[in-house]
């Protein structure tokens, strides 16, 4: 009797259990029939073996006994440390093999075992999935397998099997061992399988497995008939039971797939009343990342293709097939536990986003090195080298709104210090929004990021921020006050120093305009009005004198009673400084307002401390420019404080360069810290002198106050001067070299490039906000070397710019993929947190931390329980499916869920009898209570295709 009989006639199984259970014992076995005609046996001697006379089948069982008595006698831990190998998808089951010939033929066999063997890797209600296929179908844990080392890995042909399967038999008897062992048998394609296994002393295991292509019977493609199958194989055997008394263990798990998204049927999403997506379905003419902050720059492919529902059903009881046909009818949403996992997207080279844009970009830096002037790559009539005449420009059209997208007017970014990550200043390049930043960004887009195109740009950018500062208009995307952030790239630098001359420029010509008829309206300021640092008296007009009288109180009216109030013109005051009164006059000090120290960019600060000492004195003074900023200080000073001399100077602008004397009756005056100004004219004059160095004879600080006028900052010569100073930073603009332009881009490009990607909402992953901080520190340190201006075109950095890049796309995946995990299940935040933590440990684990190159990704199938508050959010992902979608496959099977029916359906059938009282009863009482799995079935496939492994126990 065959164990699996389908009631089909067009199927080929093969008889093989009645061969395997008449050679089940040594003694009935001899040799074939080729060796029995050279060969015979001779009488045992002395009990001794003469395997020198032994037939080739005896000794290839005796080889397979060797091979399997050392394994048993290693155990698990030496067989690890012999070189085991670990399966993958497998838990921890680990596989070891040996080779062996016999009758020309070699075969393999293989001893798949785990550390934990006490484990039921079988348990019908576990549905482990980490299980060998061969350990779901039989229920077993340690198992051997032995096959002939061919192209397909099967034996064809059905003696051959037979005899395999009896040779491991015996050896496995005569070791005394209980390992079950299988020989693969017919196509590969039919996953088809003959086993045995010795259970004692009295039991045989044996197993077969095979599978149902196409023509699957109709009463199969139910539960009821499975059911019906199943009881087939023992309701007329041998045993002591009534068909009716019978309960049968069941499990069921079923698997579903949403559809894929089909662009010629995109389905309008489920919008709840407060706007989210509920089935993370696109809407019509949408893509899945319009509100991502990369899609200005691009659309990524979806990386999460769908997700798979497996729906569990763990053992009960069964007693007739009308309950089956009640259990194919029950809803998913019945099914005891759910789990889901992702289906991604496969590996692909050619990915679209800012990662094949960077590469292309250092590509460039890399080929800049071979031109002098950035005009050289203009040209294709220049030589150059060869590949340049074939680097596509876009056409003036493209260049023209790509220009006017960053030059657009009325767009001014005020904000700098928030436009990326906290951390992402440590890159050398420029904020986010910038007009650099912006430039980069459309320069990765731009005929694919060659030299040519970059440079046809940078020419035209060029002249439109002439134009801007030719005609007074204000840069967009640029600051135009403040000062200027040497964090950044030179080149930002040199915009941003230009937006403020432009600034300033339209200011002075404003200033000028109308000041006219303006000269006497400006009111004085007096003494008890004027405050230090109050910010409604800024800098006068150029042409604004400050005419009014300073009041004085009663008790100074014997000091200056010989005094006309028109001698003490007062001038670009800005308020009085506490308790501090000048030596002479005995009047208050008043602070004056001062022009700010002129802006500077990098290569300027440079400059400065080559002219340090450039007077020749003792002091570090940076040539003129310090010594301009000093004498405007000294004259607003003078204006403010008619009648000061140069210790008063030196108390407010240096006062560690003034040394108070400590008496009996000296108070502190300068550096007093009473805000009552009677108690320090009270204590006049105060007792103190300048310090060593000031009081030098021909000391530098004495020579400029003696030649400094009295002058308001309001009427002294600007220490910056707009016009020159921009012309400076176009001249620096449009004389820039090719590399340094590539290498200020690159920067700018990577630190702009993952600001874009760090304003992504992914919902709270802090292992995503790890990595982004992690790329920020490793950018810093691979672009470090771009600062120093000394590379060439094969340098090492140029390699380690590569490697940058591999260590950004697996960020930029990342993220990707957290983006579209959050806006699927946003209603579901712990179910996309803990799906992305096991993506993140398995990425991590294949990818490593390393920069290295792209490895191919195994399949990711982890598995999440979906608890029930977060099925709904789930079922929602399967959309019913449209009119074109529905007639692709004719529904044939039950548990339907929104209308799909399950991709694939496992059953497990299973009985348990007790040895005793029927025909399995052993004269041993040991085992005469032992309940035993007498039957299994495990069925997996769909209406179409169907596979089935049956184990059936025997009493020998």
């Amino acid at each position: 009797m065959e164990l699996l009989d389908f009631g089909n006639g067009d199927r080929h199984s093969v008889n093989l259990l009645d061969s395997m259970a008449s050679s089940s014992s040594r003694k009935n076995i001899h040799a074939d029939a080729t060796d029995d005609e050279q060969e015979q046996e001779e009488e045992e001697l002395e009990h001794f073996d003469d395997f020198t006379l032994a037939s080739s089948w005896e000794r290839f069982i005796s080889e397979i006994e060797a091979v399997l008595r050392v394994w048993m006698s290693d155990g698990p831990n030496n067989l690890l440390e012999k070189g085991a190998v670990l399966l993958e998808d497998a838990g921890n089951l680990y596989k070891v093999k040996s080779e062996m010939k016999y009758a020309m033929k070699s075969y393999c066999m293989e001893f798949y075992f785990k550390t934990d063997p006490d484990v039921d890797a079988g348990k019908l209600a576990d549905w482990n999935f980490d299980l060998h296929d061969l350990q779901l179908c039989f229920g077993v844990k340690e198992f051997l397998v032995i096959a002939p080392q061919s192209a397909s890995g099967v034996v064809l042909d059905a003696p051959e099997s037979s005899k395999l399967l009896s040779a491991i038999a015996i050896a496995l008897s005569n070791c005394s061992s209980l390992w079950p062992a299988f020989v693969p048998v017919h196509d590969p394609s039919r996953k088809a399988y003959i086993g045995i296994q010795s259970m004692g002393t009295v039991f045989t295991r044996r197993f077969e497995a095979d599978r149902i292509g196409s023509q699957v019977p109709v009463k199969l493609m139910h539960l009821e008939g499975l059911y019906e199958l199943f009881v087939s194989k023992f309701a007329y055997s041998t045993l002591d039971l009534s068909v009716h008394n019978f309960k049968v263990r069941c499990a069921m798990k079923l698997t579903f797939r949403t559809l894929p998204y089909d662009d010629d049927n995109i389905k309008d999403a489920k919008i709840s009343k407060s706007g989210e997506n509920l089935t993370g379905e696109m809407s019509i003419g949408t893509q899945w990342d319009d509100d991502c902050s990369w899609s200005e720059w691009y659309s990524a492919e979806d990386p999460v293709k769908g997700f798979e529902l497996i729906a569990i059903w763990s053992e009960k009881m069964v007693e007739s097939s009308m309950e089956m046909a009640e259990l194919e009818n029950a809803s998913p949403h019945e099914a005891e536990k759910w789990l889901t996992s992702l289906r991604l997207e496969g590996s692909s080279g050619n990915r679209v986003g800012f990662t094949s844009e960077l590469r292309l970009l250092v590509d460039a830096l890399q080929m800049s090195f071979e031109a002098q002037f950035i005009e050289d790559f203009v040209s294709v009539e220049n030589p150059g080298p060869d590949n340049l005449k074939s680097m596509v420009i876009p056409p003036p059209t493209v260049r023209d709104r790509v220009l006017k997208e960053l030059f657009i007017e009325g767009i001014q970014f005020s904000d700098f210090a928030n436009s990326g990550h906290k951390i992402s200043r440590a890159i050398k390049g420029a904020p986010l929004g910038s007009l650099f930043a912006q430039f980069c960004l459309h320069s990765l887009w731009f005929g694919n990021c060659n030299i040519r195109a970059i440079a046809v740009l940078w020419i035209e950018f060029v002249r439109e921020v002439r134009w801007c500062w030719e005609e007074s208009q204000l840069l967009p995307r640029m600051p135009a006050n403040g000062s200027i952030d040497l964090s950044t790239c030179l080149i930002n630098q040199k915009l941003q120093m230009l937006a403020i001359c432009i600034e300033r420029k339209c200011q002075l010509s404003e200033d000028y305009q109308d000041c006219i008829g303006s000269l006497d309206q400006i009111d004085s300021m007096s003494e008890e009005e004027s405050v230090v640092g109050d910010d409604s008296f800024s800098l006068q007009t150029p042409s604004e004198e400050f005419s009014g009288k300073v009041d004085r109180k009663p008790e100074d009216v014997d000091l200056f009673n010989e005094k006309k109030s028109s001698d003490l013109t007062r001038r670009g005051s800005a308020g009085i400084v506490d308790s501090m009164m000048l030596l002479k006059s005995h009047q208050s000090m008043h602070a004056p307002y001062t022009q700010e120290a002129p802006l500077m960019t990098e290569d300027m600060h440079e400059e400065r401390l080559k002219a340090v000492e450039a007077f020749g004195d003792s002091f570090d003074f940076s040539a003129q420019l310090e010594r301009d900023i000093l004498t405007s200080d000294m004259s607003a000073f003078k204006a403010a404080n008619p009648g000061a001399i140069f210790e008063d100077f030196i108390r407010w602008h240096s006062p560690g360069d003034w040394e108070e004397d400590d008496g009996p009756e000296g108070s502190k005056s300068s550096s007093s810290s009473s805000h009552d100004i009677k108690k320090s004219k009270d204590s006049w004059p105060p007792q103190g002198r300048l310090s060593k160095r000031m009081s030098e004879h021909g000391n530098l600080w004495r020579k400029l106050w003696n030649s400094a006028p009295a002058l308001p900052a309001s009427e002294q010569k600007p220490l910056l001067d707009p016009n020159r100073e921009g012309e400076k930073v176009l001249h620096y603009l449009e004389t820039l070299q090719p590399h340094e332009l590539l290498e200020q881009m690159v920067c700018a490009a990577f630190r702009a490039a993952a600001d874009t990607l760090c304003q992504t909402s992914f919902g709270e992953l802090k292992q995503v906000e790890t990595e982004m901080q992690q790329l920020y520190l490793t950018m810093a340190s691979a672009l470090r070397a771009l600062q120093v201006n000394h590379l060439s075109g094969d340098s090492e950095t140029i390699e380690d710019l590569r490697r940058l890049t591999v260590a950004f796309e697996q960020v930029e995946k990342l993220l990707t993929l957290a983006a579209s995990l959050h806006r699927k299940l946003i209603q579901a935040p712990r179910l996309s947190r803990e799906i992305f933590n096991d993506y993140h440990n398995f990425y991590i684990q294949t990818k490593g931390k390393g920069l290295t190159e792209d490895i191919d990704e195994k399949e990711f199938n982890k598995k999440q329980e979906v608890r029930d508050h977060e099925r709904e959010v789930l079922s929602n992902m399967f959309v019913p499916p449209t009119a074109n979608q529905s007639w692709r496959k004719v529904l044939s099977m039950g548990n339907l869920l929104n209308g799909h029916e399950p991709i694939l359906r496992e059953i497990i059938f299973s009985l348990r009898d007790r040895v005793s009282g029927n025909h399995y009863a052993a004269r041993s009482g040991s085992i005469s209570q032992q309940e035993i799995e007498t039957y299994r079935m495990y069925i997996c496939g769909t209406s179409n295709d169907l596979r089935v492994a049956l184990s059936v126990v025997s009493c020998d």
